[in-house]
């Protein structure tokens, strides 16, 4: 097994596991290997840092940090974000930006603030966050107006 760095076309970074270098080569070329932030099938290794061993042969490998591993909502979105075409992909990224930039992250707290803001019990401004389809209903069914968008991975 070896692991290597390996980095998008929109400079992303992050690691994968490969049988050898020549799997890893064969994915590459046909592009089956997607970035873990964006879904870009372009990818490239990125430069490592090298294991060196110390004296007496041991190879002093670091205690590995594990990634928190992607919800399936996340998995669904990437996987999503590799199929759709390059034009789509970037208005939703732009639309998540522009979100991100005007509007208050609630979180899970969503359908509890939009419930504030449209009964007036707190101030008018734009949120975003998650909710479940249950809670979305519920939202509908009280009139209150809110819209649901593709999340799909940004660019760090």
């Amino acid at each position: 097994m070896i692991l290597y760095r390996l980095r998008c076309s929109k400079g992303h970074e992050f690691e994968s596991w490969f049988k050898d270098s020549k799997t890893y080569e064969r994915q590459e070329k046909k592009s089956l290997i997607g970035c873990a932030v964006c879904g870009d099938s372009k990818i490239a290794r990125a430069i490592m840092a090298p294991r060196i061993g110390k004296k007496g042969g041991d190879a002093e490998i670091p205690a590995a940090v594990p990634a928190p591993a992607p919800s399936p909502e996340q998995q669904q979105m990437a996987a999503l974000a590799r199929r759709m075409p390059k034009e789509m992909r970037e208005a939703l990224l732009k639309v998540r930006a522009e979100v991100e930039k005007n509007c208050e992250p609630v979180g899970e707290r969503f359908a509890e603030e939009a419930r504030k803001i449209h009964y007036g019990e707190s101030d008018k401004r734009g949120i975003y966050g998650e909710t479940s389809d249950e809670e979305a209903r519920a939202l509908a069914e009280e009139g209150i107006e809110f819209g649901r968008l593709p999340w799909l991975p940004r660019a760090n």
